[in-house]
């Protein structure tokens, strides 16, 4: 992570996620200038990357409660990929 980024580390996934959203509207609009437009996509991948991450170790984090073959209840990391 460069030091133009080193702040992405400490925001929680909300903040990261509507900075994101904010990048990818005035890239879409089209009316920020070439160089801001490369330095703002840049950010929006670290951005992205770190929302991946913080989802991620959330996945990890969320565990479900099944019956095992015993009768007795345990947790086993949740399956969130479909």
């Amino acid at each position: 992570m460069t030091d133009s980024h080193a702040d992405i580390a400490k925001m929680s996934f909300e903040a990261a996620l509507k900075e994101l959203e904010d990048i990818v509207q005035q890239l879409e609009r089209g009316d920020v200038e070439l160089e801001k437009s490369i330095a703002i996509y840049e950010r929006g991948a670290a951005l992205r990357s770190h929302c991946e991450a913080r989802l991620k170790e959330a996945q990890l984090k969320v565990e479900k409660i099944v019956l095992g073959a015993d009768g007795n209840a345990k947790a086993e990391p949740a399956n969130l990929d479909g």
